[in-house]
């Protein structure tokens, strides 16, 4: 029997090649080149000659109007960028037991009141499914079926012909015209391209639910990111109750929102007001200071804890929940520099309350002043928000969505909000006290 001939693939670009490489020739990642089994040449039998694609001109394509379904989940749709499209691929992934799952068994319930919902898992029976349904208080409205073969989903499909399909996971589905495993590099891409074709030829909306690795990002091939329309992310502490979705691409709306969830028994809880994230009942205590941030174009007010304690080892540790850990070294660095601050001798730990991720150098004048609340046992004033990224030289540079961040403060009932002094309008009223700052050195001076 001859030998079966086989390619590598690598996971992160697509590219394939003869032989196995430690490193990708394309695009330069390590390990990600993964065997797989090509298809075996039938001698004597001709190929089939396809028949040429027609084209159209730009300007005789009629305008149509994209209507969007509200799933009635608010943080969802403003995710997606105001509802669900009709024919989009809507790709998600998260890490096991974040909730994946639950949220779009309540989306799956919120849909079926525009047409059929079909779910389909390949991890739980349809007992199981309805066990977790009955928790969401979901009695009907949705299409069950427990399958992996892709070619039985797709009959399936064609026979039900739903408005929506939810698949869950797109690493238990698998092709049997292919010989590698479930949840191989050609088994995800295959699979993947086969649903999207089938949603766009049938006009259904579909939701596909995905694994994500230790480094987390989705499970299989970068190319599956390419194939769907909207990628989303659901993030989140397994120590807190609060869940982040996150838009990493979207062909239908903008990548900058972001949609906030709390766990409950009841099921995924839309959070309408982010400041419960921050709210503490503790008084003021140091090492904690309020920063005015942004999750897209959303203001949210978030709190950055600091501690510093006393090192008992030759290299002072560093260590950041939420926080960018590059950051942190950088501000530590200014405040020796051009404060004059002795952090060489302390452990620094940086938290940021309720799970949350802060990629922006905005909170930078934030985690100086918690660090310095932290290490002269001073409180910040809880009235008080911190606005500013920091520079080398210790100056205050301006920061973008100013005048949003600051209505926020106000809303929430601050009474002072610390800016870069540039950033100041002139003749601009605020109804909240706002303190002008060009330094860092400015900025703990006027705090402590």
């Amino acid at each position: 029997m001859p030998k079966a001939k086989t390619q590598f693939v690598c996971g992160e670009c697509g590219f394939t090649c003869g032989k196995w490489s430690g490193k990708c020739p394309s695009c330069g990642s390590w390990n990600t080149l993964v065997e797989e089994e090509l298809p075996a040449a039938q001698p004597g039998k001709r190929q089939s000659v396809s028949r040429p694609a027609k084209t159209y001109r730009l300007a005789e394509i009629p305008e149509t109007s994209q209507t969007r379904h509200k799933t009635g989940i608010g943080e969802f749709d403003r995710v997606l960028g105001g509802g669900v499209v009709p024919g989009s691929v809507v790709l998600s992934g998260g890490e096991p037991g974040i909730g994946k799952s639950t949220l779009f068994l309540q989306i799956a319930r919120e849909l079926s009141q525009y047409g059929a919902v079909l779910y389909v898992s390949g991890e739980e029976s349809p007992a199981q499914i309805k066990m977790r349904a009955k928790r969401l208080s979901i009695e009907d409205g949705i299409l069950l079926m427990s399958e992996t073969e892709v070619g039985s989903i797709l009959s399936g499909v064609e026979q039900e012909k739903p408005d929506f399909l939810v698949i869950d996971s797109i690493q238990t589905v698998y092709d049997a015209s292919l010989s590698s495993a479930p949840g191989s590099v050609a088994q995800v891409r295959g699979c993947a391209t086969k649903i999207t074709a089938m949603a766009k030829t049938f006009n259904i909306a579909t939701f596909i639910i995905g694994h994500v690795t230790k480094e987390g990002a989705i499970a299989g091939p970068r190319v599956l990111e390419h194939i769907v329309d909207t990628v989303l992310y659901f993030e989140g502490e397994r120590t807190s109750n609060f869940r982040i979705l996150r838009a990493v691409k979207n062909r239908f709306g903008s990548t900058d929102e972001v949609g906030i969830f709390e766990m409950r028994d009841t099921g995924m809880t839309e959070v309408k007001n982010p400041a419960m994230l921050y709210e503490s009942e503790h008084a003021e205590l140091g090492g904690v200071c309020i920063f005015a941030g942004t999750q897209g174009t959303r203001p949210m007010l978030l709190e950055v804890q600091a501690l510093c304690a006393h090192t008992q080892i030759n290299i002072p540790r560093r260590l950041c929940s939420g926080f960018d850990v590059n950051r942190l070294y950088m501000i530590c660095a200014v405040l020796e520099k051009k404060v004059g601050l002795k952090l060489y001798t302390q452990d620094i730990f940086v938290n940021v309350a309720g799970g949350i991720k802060i990629r922006e150098h905005a909170a930078d004048m934030a985690l100086a002043a918690a660090i310095v609340s932290s290490l002269r046992n001073l409180p910040v004033p809880r009235d008080a928000a911190l606005i500013g990224e920091v520079g080398l030289s210790g100056e205050i540079r301006h920061v973008a969505q100013l005048g949003r961040r600051m209505a926020e403060c106000e809303r929430m009932g601050l009474k002072r909000v610390f800016v870069p002094r540039r950033s100041i309008e002139k003749g601009m009223k605020y109804n909240i006290d706002v303190v002008g700052v060009g330094t860092l050195f400015d900025v703990l001076e006027k705090l402590f």
